[in-house]
């Protein structure tokens, strides 16, 4: 197998297609057939040959509604030597929509799979085969890199959770000949086998060596589990990377902050995550305020301690809420007309004025880390999350300082009205 993720789309849209299709002949919908002549000791013989691949024809318009089917047909859509596939497999005509062309190699797969068949169960050898057929037409005369990391803090339910373009997270210990340093010696793992995020790239694409380009998609995918909810995650040290079937490896990754705990992504959560990841790649800034304050955010979720992290927290708020700078005073107001209902406004701004001054006391050296002040500092990083959550996914206007102030002003009519 050379490319995992496309391996589990194709297996779980050929499932849902198998269960859907013997739903239809259930139904009373007829598979066609034709008569074959065979010749015998005597005589000829006939047969009835199912025309599996015309039924499987006429249904594509319910199978595209199943929803693996848009996954799987992304997933194909990425790939090059699609046409080499459809040709191979004796198609008479290669669309040159990149829509229907995914189609056609999804309804000409579970052709393959189901071919001369008028049962539709999922049997694992016909699946394997034929997509042993399709990775042999993908991937003729190309090489294919691997590259895994341990994604700490993370545990899944599912044994894969593809994420598209290549990535995917999977339970280390389902995976295939991993490094078993990867699976089981990550500190802080050893009681459950390490979730592993997976690249897959093929060589004859990339500008650099692989390693550089899984280092940024790591780095991204990283910094969406972080935003995605208030789980604590981190990538390990090393990665190990292997180019086909050779030897994995070993390659560093630097830091990757400190995973506190494990949070289980739930099954009815996956769609969820990969839309998440997929929008944020999309729409993560390379330069501004927001670039510069997610930067700031991702800078302390390394640090190891909380009051460390307290620090750049407040930087990347006051980029974000006081560009005029600390002696504005103006954070306090403005995060909490943003992020608290009206009653408690007050609460919030008192509790964010205590944090810059503890800010303080942690730049001359003289705070000391307690209950209560890691609590606060776990407080001001869950509203920065949520402010650069909400801009990234296009809830918050970017300049959400122009738009606290608005709020400011309304609340103050508000006050004097009444």
């Amino acid at each position: 197998m050379r490319n995992r993720t496309l391996h589990q789309l194709l297996r779980a849209f050929t499932e849902d297609a198998g269960l859907q299709l013997a739903a239809e002949t259930a139904r009373g919908a007829e598979i066609p057939f034709e008569v074959v002549e065979e010749p015998g000791a005597r005589s000829a013989l006939y047969c009835y040959k199912p025309l599996t691949g015309n039924f499987i024809r006429s249904r594509m318009g319910i199978l595209d509604r199943l929803p693996t089917y848009l996954p799987a047909a992304r997933a194909i859509a990425a790939l090059d030597a699609i046409d080499a596939y459809l040709r191979k497999r004796g198609e008479p005509r290669i669309p040159p929509d990149e829509r229907e062309r995914a189609d056609a190699v999804l309804r000409s797969f579970l052709s393959a799979v189901y071919a001369e068949s008028s049962e539709f169960g999922f049997q694992q050898e016909r699946f394997s085969a034929a997509y042993t057929e399709l990775e042999g037409a993908l991937y003729e005369g190309r090489q294919v890199a691997y590259v895994i990391a341990p994604l700490l803090g993370l545990g899944l339910e599912s044994d894969d959770v593809p994420l598209g373009e290549g990535l995917s997270l999977v339970r280390g210990e389902t995976l295939d000949d991993a490094p078993p340093e990867a699976v089981w010696s990550t500190p802080g793992e050893v009681e459950h086998g390490t979730v592993l995020a997976v690249v897959t790239l093929e060589s004859d694409k990339l500008a650099g060596p692989p390693l550089s380009a899984a280092r940024a998609r790591f780095r991204r995918l990283l910094s969406a589990l972080r935003l995605f909810d208030e789980g604590s995650y981190a990538l390990g040290p090393v990665a190990w990377a292997r180019l086909d079937g050779g030897p994995w490896q070993v390659a560093p990754l630097g830091s990757g902050g400190r995973a506190l705990g494990r949070q289980t992504l739930p099954r009815d959560q996956e769609d969820e995550l990969r839309a998440f990841c997929s929008l944020i790649a999309r729409r993560t800034p390379r330069a501004g305020e927001v670039a510069w304050a997610l930067s700031r955010f991702e800078l302390a979720r390394e640090r190891v301690a909380p009051l460390e992290a307290l620090t750049d927290d407040l930087l990347a708020l006051r980029a974000l809420l006081e560009p005029e700078g600390p002696e504005s005073g103006r954070l306090a107001q403005r995060l909490a007309v943003i992020c608290a209902l009206p009653a408690e406004r007050a609460a919030l701004a008192e509790r964010v004025a205590r944090a810059t001054t503890l800010e303080r006391t942690v730049i001359a050296g003289l705070a000391h880390n307690d209950a209560g002040a890691d609590a606060l500092a776990a407080e001001l990083a869950g509203h920065l999350r949520a402010l650069l959550r909400d801009v990234l996914c296009g809830h918050l206007d970017s300049d959400v300082r122009s738009l606290a102030d608005e709020l400011l002003v309304e609340a103050a009519a508000d006050v004097a009205a009444a």
